[in-house]
């Protein structure tokens, strides 16, 4: 008897956000440790799509992945559909890289997404239940939120 096949599933789940400007997402995920894999241009000479990989640096395989795509619209981040969530294994040290690289520090988080002059800014650490090793705040160019959280 043939042991019975496994159901079809998805392998691999890749986030893809409609950005106003890939290049722009492109630097700031750079900040995060992601790396451009593979991009299109326009007849403009103007990404309007683009992958990147944060590769882990034992193995030289990627662990996590997104994709960016030129929006067709205004992006309002106030409508965010989804929420990123994004784990590191140092989230003091990312924290101290994001300001270095020229985030500014947004304190605790209050509820406000930031300074209203167009600041980016990543907010102190946190500890909740569910990451008791830290978790921060920090906002993308179009204003998408993401938490980073560090794993033991």
């Amino acid at each position: 008897m043939l042991p019975a096949k496994a159901a079809p599933r998805v392998t691999e789940l890749v986030t893809f956000a409609h950005v106003a400007d890939v290049g722009a997402s492109l630097d700031f995920y750079a900040l995060l440790g992601f790396s451009e894999r593979n991009s299109l241009k326009g007849h403009d000479g103007v990404r309007f799509w683009a992958w990147a990989d944060s590769i882990d640096p034992a193995s030289r395989v990627p662990t996590a992945s997104i994709m960016f795509a030129r929006a067709s619209g205004p992006v309002d981040a106030s409508v965010q559909a989804v929420l990123f969530y994004m784990y590191c294994d140092d989230v003091l040290g990312l924290r101290e890289r994001l300001l270095a690289g020229g985030l500014a520090d947004g304190g605790v988080f209050t509820g406000s997404p930031g300074p209203s002059d167009g600041r980016r800014v990543v907010f102190s650490i946190t500890h909740p239940s569910y990451m008791p090793l830290g978790e921060l705040r920090v906002s993308d160019p179009d204003g998408y939120c993401i938490l980073i959280g560090q794993r033991g």
